[in-house]
């Protein structure tokens, strides 16, 4: 899974995801807030192994590549100082974060950048980050934020890194590299091996979940089949547009229990009302209900690792449905469906399976997708990409200054040129929409956003369900 976003990276799909937070600046503060994040990360970078490691390629790339540890990174290199033109606006700032998303990280160096960005019209100060997909997902992102901020104003202090005995050179020489892939290869087929009885039951107990899905008489099917075909499945370039957009959490999560729903539904929900919009206003809406591709973490409780552990479901979106109320119980039920299928298989869907020489396989099949436009060709599995993260639920500080807004941005890919990614931070529930610029320019995706907010109008306004007494409805 991680190797595969290095493979399937081309020039018109960086596969890194991001963020865009802002700060507030200490009361009376007249200091180089550049300077202070720079030596922040310099005494920190130790405590977060995706900072500190670069790849090393396998010979003939025949294998998957490596980890290895850089104990000599420039920081003015990676983290950078950015001054925006007056007056400074948030649209200035999101088209900013667009172009920054939209350059590729260089692989070899750690596959990481930060920039603090200053000029903002109202004082505060932005600090945009990238990582390559293939050290993190939005769960790891979120552990590398406990590491590098704090929980309050004050600084702590960290135990310095421990001076590292360099037993050999600067890179792997080719018999470490060929041993390290034997080795990986053996020990991955050694786990499949291992997991086949765990694998059949998993299987059987899926296959039970999704038998017992059937719809009763006449009521919508939760066995999705293709995705129509629209806009948004479509060959990519590496341009990128950017809006986000904030909401209150308490207050998604108290319409979710009254409206019969929870967090998720009420982000598909609204996902799902704006786009209808969106391709209705533009006589684009297929006949056919969206499809959302949706990531589901892996990740077992209190798994830290900077890796990712995650898999895909489909979840149906409704837009062939007119009224609210019924495209809202249609979307629950998908979803809910979906998440009762993963429960049953996660013990298999996040294994490794090596392919012997998939770095240029993939590589090749992702250039021929995006040059020969069989994107908007093929069937489509979904039509957007809908991802609802975790984040920190306390208020965070780097360097002192108190992080107001924590937005997520992440990746279109061709078939899929629209991303949105949705991230709680300190009680409020914060989305990043990135797109292909091509499919959906700057304009638009600001437009997206207005039907966002109008969507979520539209089910605060539908009446309160029955609960069941003692009933309660998860968030």
């Amino acid at each position: 899974m991680d190797a595969s976003f290095l493979h399937l990276e081309t020039p018109e799909t960086p596969m890194h995801v991001g963020s865009l937070m802002i700060f507030e600046l200490p009361e009376g503060y007249q200091g180089d807030y550049y300077e202070d994040v720079k030596a922040l990360l310099g005494k920190r970078l130790h405590l977060a192994s995706v900072l500190c490691r670069k790849l090393a390629q396998m010979p003939f790339e025949l294998a998957e590549p490596v980890w290895i540890e850089d104990d000599d990174i420039d920081l003015d290199y990676h983290v950078r100082s950015v001054t925006l033109r007056r007056p400074g606006t948030m649209a200035q700032l999101e088209q900013l974060a667009a172009r920054l998303h939209s350059t590729l990280l260089d692989r070899s160096r750690p596959l990481w950048e930060m920039y603090v960005i200053e000029g903002l019209e109202n004082g505060q100060v932005a600090f945009y980050t990238k990582a390559h997909h293939s050290g993190v997902d939005g769960k790891a992102g979120v552990e590398i934020a406990k590491v590098l901020y704090d929980v309050s104003p004050q600084m702590r202090e960290v135990p310095p890194p421990r001076r590292k005995r360099n037993t050999g050179g600067y890179q792997l020489g080719m018999t470490e590299l060929l041993q390290a892939a034997v080795a990986n290869s053996v020990q991955q087929y050694r786990k499949l091996a291992d997991l086949l009885p765990t694998a059949a039951k998993a299987m059987a107990a899926a296959a039970s979940v999704v038998a017992s899905q059937r719809s009763a008489g006449g009521a919508r099917p939760l066995n999705l089949g293709l995705a129509p075909k629209t806009v948004f499945n479509d060959s990519v370039t590496n341009q990128r547009s950017y809006s986000t957009l904030s909401l209150p959490l308490a207050d998604v999560k108290k319409l979710g229990r009254r409206v019969g729903g929870t967090v998720n539904t009420i982000v598909m929900a609204i996902c799902s009302s704006a786009l209808q919009r969106f391709l209705t206003e533009r006589d684009l809406l297929p006949k056919e209900s969206l499809i959302a591709i949706v990531p589901v973490s892996l990740r077992a409780e209190g798994d830290s690792a900077m890796n990712n552990q995650v898999s895909m479901v489909r979840v149906d979106l409704a837009t062939d449905i007119k009224e609210l109320p019924e495209r809202f119980k249609a979307i629950h039920a998908s979803s809910e469906a979906a998440k009762a299928v993963v429960r049953e298989l996660k013990p298999v869907l996040g294994v490794d399976v090596p392919i012997t020489g998939s770095p240029w396989l993939m590589t090749g099949l992702a250039s021929l997708l995006g040059r020969s436009n069989l994107a908007s060709r093929t069937p489509a599995a979904g039509n957007v990409l809908i991802s609802n993260v975790p984040g920190p639920s306390m208020t965070l500080y780097m360097a002192g200054a108190r992080m107001v807004h924590y937005f997520p941005v992440s990746i279109p890919f061709h078939g899929s040129a629209l991303n949105i990614t949705v991230q709680s931070y300190a009680g409020l529930l914060e989305f990043g929409l990135t797109a292909c610029r091509r499919i959906l320019s700057q304009d638009e995706s600001y437009e997206l956003v207005e039907h966002l907010r109008s969507a979520l109008r539209e089910i605060e306004a539908l009446p309160p369900v029955e609960q069941t007494p003692g009933a309660a409805t998860a968030a």
